[in-house]
């Protein structure tokens, strides 16, 4: 398969970049070649591995990249049948094609940065499946035992094995700073990105090689590859570089052969593949009616798109309670500085009524708070009849936010009392006020008229009976 031309190239007025294109004639720049025999074309993806134990594939441009900053979107996949998957995929950019080697299907000591989407816990530290952003200056042997995690410049811990929606990465270099963004692939939305990592002050090759590479080891799964966009990054009112002359008739004929003959030994191979299995001949290649187990796990599907988007909102709900928090806080201890300031005798005492109004807006937040873990509690009783492992993440992390709301209203009643105690006199003690006295309406008179009365009627019930 070495060779196969699978690019597709658009020159526009503010970008340039290419995609994986399998069924129609290559444009213009280069292709992208199968460097090992692992990994498998076809119509609408590259699989990188197949489920199999002690895979490596790989896929690189064949001709340099000359942009000075650039972003890279790539769509893919990761399935397998059990719990835990290995290895991982890597998506590179390097000083020279990689080669294969150890390092998630390709060489080590590369010169440039692997961005390793990394399946397996090799240091049994529960932080796997995880995204891990190593550079290299060409000297470096990538640590294995420790997945990386002594030689990482940044990482985050997703999972992105068995998601309903294929997951994209989008890795970005502006400026020195390398940015990860990923989408789980819970949602179809293609452009709802999370932030995962970032790196400044980074150095990396001027020109270099994009690519993909992947690998299996005792467990396997299948790594494919969907779609590979690059773009050329400018700086605002800077000039876009021209591209140079566009690629020659010749080489369009050669690669337009090159596929043409790509197609035809696919062809032969479907039809050996029909005479060798007449007994699946003629048949549908998707059952046209959902079975019972597929709309179940569509259900479950459609139902963690239900509680992530929840998610997402809650916190942003939260994200503001927190901002007005700290508006608020920090206008009050500037009142306090600035009364502290003008009032000579009497600095930074608090009156009762600014300390209630401080209290109250506490407990309205509390509430709020509290409302917002309600609807978050009801959300999750509705769909408590989709089980995915997934869920457990996204209640997890939920529960970290609630944790941090905690922590800060926390913080902020601690700031209260040390600012009150601060600006008290040293010869007084903060009190608690004094319980207003609590009216009786019962007589010491009365309690024995009570109990006598009681008495005399047990007495005489006893006797009647």
């Amino acid at each position: 398969a070495a060779g196969l031309p699978l690019l597709r190239c658009w020159a526009g007025s503010s970008a340039l970049f290419f995609s994986f294109f399998f069924s129609s004639v290559i444009e213009c720049l280069p292709e992208m070649f199968l460097s090992l025999p692992d990994a498998i074309p076809s119509a609408d993806q590259i699989r990188i591995t197949t489920s199999l134990k002690s895979q490596k594939g790989s896929v690189w441009t064949k001709n340099k990249s000359i942009f000075e900053y650039w972003e890279v979107e790539v769509t893919f996949r990761v399935t397998g049948r059990g719990r835990i998957g290995a290895d991982g995929l890597a998506i590179w950019f390097t000083e020279e094609q990689g080669m294969e080697g150890p390092v998630f299907g390709a060489a080590d000591k590369w010169n440039g940065v692997g961005i390793f989407f990394d399946s397996f816990d090799n240091d049994g530290k529960k932080n796997n499946p995880g995204v891990v952003v190593v550079g290299n200056d060409g000297k470096l042997l990538y640590d294995h035992q420790n997945d990386g995690s002594t030689q990482a410049l940044a990482s985050c811990q997703r999972d992105f094995r068995n998601k309903p929606y294929p997951v994209r990465a989008k890795i970005t270099y502006y400026q020195k700073t390398l940015t990860v963004l990923i989408n789980n692939g819970f949602t179809p939305d293609k452009e709802d990105y999370e932030f995962c990592a970032k790196v400044e002050d980074m150095v990396l090759p001027s020109q270099g090689y994009f690519g993909i590479s992947a690998a299996t080891g005792g467990l396997a799964d299948d790594h494919d590859v969907l779609s590979f966009l690059t773009f050329q990054l400018t700086e605002p009112g800077k000039e876009i570089p021209k591209s140079d002359a566009e690629i020659p008739e010749k080489d369009k004929e050669k690669y337009q052969e090159e596929f043409e003959h790509f197609q035809q030994e696919l062809d032969k191979k479907k039809e050996e593949f029909q005479k060798e299995h007449p007994d699946v001949q003629g048949q549908p290649a998707d059952d046209p009616f959902e079975t019972v187990s597929d709309r179940e796990l569509r259900q479950i599907f459609e139902g963690q798109n239900r509680i992530h988007l929840e998610i997402k909102q809650l916190n942003r709900q939260l994200d503001m309670i927190l901002d007005e928090q700290r508006r608020y806080v920090s206008a009050v201890t500037e009142e306090i500085a600035k009364r502290g300031a003008a009032v000579s005798g009497q600095q930074g005492q608090v009156s009762q009524q600014e300390i209630d109004t401080v209290v109250k807006t506490q407990e309205e937040v509390i509430k709020q708070v509290n409302e917002m873990k309600n609807a978050m509690a009801d959300t999750l009783r509705l769909i408590s009849g989709a089980q995915h492992p997934g869920s457990a993440a996204g209640v997890y992390e939920t529960a970290q936010h609630f944790n941090d709301i905690k922590e800060h209203l926390h913080i902020v009643k601690r700031d209260i009392e040390h600012l009150v105690q601060r600006n008290m006199p040293s010869n007084e003690k903060p009190k608690c006020p004094d319980l207003p006295p609590f009216p009786s309406c019962l007589s010491t008179m009365h309690f024995f008229i009570f109990v006598a009365v009681q008495t005399v009627l047990f007495v005489a019930y006893i006797m009647y009976r």
